[in-house]
């Protein structure tokens, strides 16, 4: 069904800016952790490559794609080195990141919950892994830099939401037989909105009802 949807050119094209981007994002919580080279490039490897590696062992698409195209594990290491030498100007453009990074989350909440069909899930398993496509790499980030996961922390703007909407569209566009180039790209574009809606407006979940915490918040 994937490649039905997207010639394999295309697909490439969207995989590795979608990978680039998220690299990005790692390597520059590297060096604001003072990571070393190789952490720097640790961490744009595991932020960009890290979801896709889970849902690809999950369903069996083995060797993980990461692993057989030289192309999806050397543009992390290109993205690690741009934020090595030019960390100060990248900063700068953190906005424009954090919308690319977006970007990336509705791509890749699409490809992931298509491929894992693709492999014989069912429809809630594949929402699943397309939820873990987009936020999975971002979760084993924050926890190889020693951070809360942002997606759990309930003073960061929405992440995984409007992933889960993106996934889900898709899964009801599977079950409708509605799925198509043109669904699939609104299901992308529509957790994207989300995502810059979230950041705009600085939309959170809600916490436990009642909530009577003792806890500090950070």
């Amino acid at each position: 069904m994937l490649q039905q949807l997207f010639s394999p050119s295309v697909q490439h094209t969207l995989d590795v800016v979608g990978i680039f981007v998220f690299a990005i994002s790692g390597a520059l919580l590297a060096v604001r952790k003072n990571f070393d080279v190789f952490g720097i490039a640790v961490l744009a490897e595991v932020t960009a490559l890290g979801g896709g590696l889970f849902r690809d062992v999950i369903i069996g698409a083995l060797p993980p794609a990461a692993f057989t195209d030289l192309g999806y594990f050397l543009t992390p290491l290109c993205a690690a080195l741009v934020v090595f030498f030019l960390h100060p100007h990248v900063e700068r453009i953190q906005t424009a990141v954090l919308v690319f990074d977006a970007a990336g989350l509705g791509l890749f909440c699409v490809t992931g919950t298509t491929k894992a069909y693709d492999y014989g899930l069912g429809l809630t398993a594949s929402a699943t892994l397309g939820l873990a496509t987009a936020v999975g790499g971002g979760v084993l980030r924050d926890v190889l830099a020693n951070e809360v996961p942002s997606l759990l922390r309930w003073d960061r703007d929405l992440y995984a939401v409007p992933a889960i909407v993106g996934a889900t569209m898709v899964v009801l566009c599977i079950h409708y037989d509605v799925l198509s180039p043109l669904t699939s790209a609104l299901a992308a574009v529509t957790a994207f909105v989300i995502r810059l809606l979230a950041m705009r407006f600085h939309w959170r979940a809600p916490r436990a009802w009642n909530r009577r915490s003792t806890v500090r918040e950070e």
